[in-house]
């Protein structure tokens, strides 16, 4: 079992629910705002940023709704990154939530991350 911290976020994204699921659940959505490059093959997905290749495995999906990795890295599946879109009831607004894991001292950094690359989406969307 790891030492590593589960955090979350939430962000409000001005996109549909099937929109949005193709941007963080297809290697060509991901290329445009999560990586410099995205390959998959099966359940292997495989992001390439400035010449530096990591290799996640993906753990489970429901179409529209969330997509979970791990980094094969880690020893365990107990760390994850996961994004999950949510449809709130009354005012239709959707949200992308952001679980992830960090070292408690890389915690901040990790939020400070995801923030920089939710905005480069949202840039996508058309939704900044």
């Amino acid at each position: 079992m790891s030492d590593k911290i589960n955090y979350e976020l939430e962000f409000v994204i001005q996109s549909s629910p099937q929109m949005l699921y193709q941007y963080i659940s297809t290697p060509s959505g991901l290329s445009e705002w999560f990586a410099d490059n995205v390959n998959s093959r099966g359940e292997k997905f495989t992001f390439i940023w400035d010449g530096s290749e990591e290799v996640a495995n993906l753990l489970k999906k429901k179409s529209d709704e969330f997509i979970r990795f791990t980094w094969e890295e880690e020893e365990d599946d107990s760390c994850y990154f996961e994004l999950r879109i949510k449809v709130d009831d009354i005012t239709s607004d959707v949200s992308l939530f952001i679980s992830d894991f960090a070292d408690e001292d890389e915690v901040e950094e990790g939020k400070l991350l995801w923030t920089n690359q939710i905005s480069s989406l949202k840039q996508v969307l058309g939704s900044a």
